[in-house]
């Protein structure tokens, strides 16, 4: 429903991943060309985050030129942001109807830097009213309001044979490995479960595959 509101034809689909063991993960129908992961922000994750960013400025990384990412400017967005990094990083395999406005979006954006694409989709109302709540659907109880609950989603995909990590948040994508068509869904998880292992005690993780139908 979410990707037929934004004219895309339904070649793929969200479906839920159901756990992280290899039977689990095969029910996922393939190809998957994208993983969002739904996480809590917690004291630990920010003090990651903060570790990760000045390590990577020391050492630097490798980032291909075709990997589109954008930052997130909108608060609560981020489940939007986290679509459009998973369909605009596989825009070859995807089917636009002629008059998507998602297509247009990205069509537009794609020689704009991250920040010039955040402040672009702040301004482009078909996108932004495509609700966030489709997003959430897999949560099972949703967090009473006087809760200080951040949950936050990513996107994880494969450009050129690399796994990235997008995350609006971010100033840069996150380059995790080699990877590849074949090994990718499973390559995605071992990323979701560092993310799970770095805050034990949490439970809120929820991670969906953009599978082909």
């Amino acid at each position: 429903q979410f990707l037929k509101q934004l004219g895309i034809h339904p070649d793929w689909q969200f479906v839920d991943v159901y756990g992280m063991e290899p039977e689990l993960l095969s029910m996922v129908p393939r190809p998957v060309c994208a993983v969002l992961l739904l996480f809590p922000i917690t004291e630990k994750y920010e003090t990651f985050r903060t570790e990760e960013e000045e390590r990577i400025k020391a050492k630097g990384q490798d980032i291909k030129s075709s990997v589109y990412f954008m930052k997130q400017t909108i608060n609560n967005a981020c489940g939007t942001i986290g679509l459009i990094h998973a369909i605009a990083n596989n825009r070859d395999k995807m089917n636009f109807e002629t008059n998507s406005s998602l297509k247009k979006f990205l069509e537009d954006s794609l020689s704009m830097t991250p920040e010039e694409r955040a402040k672009y989709l702040e301004t482009y109302e078909a996108i932004r009213v495509t609700h966030e709540s489709s997003a959430h659907e897999g949560q099972t109880e949703a967090p009473s309001i006087d809760e200080k609950v951040d949950l936050h989603f990513i996107a994880l995909v494969n450009v050129g044979g690399h796994l990235y990590e997008l995350d609006g948040r971010k100033p840069f994508p996150i380059n995790h490995g080699e990877t590849s068509d074949d090994s990718f869904l499973e390559d995605a998880i071992e990323v979701c479960k560092k993310f799970m292992e770095r805050d034990p005690e949490e439970l809120r993780f929820n991670a969906i595959a953009l599978s082909a139908a």
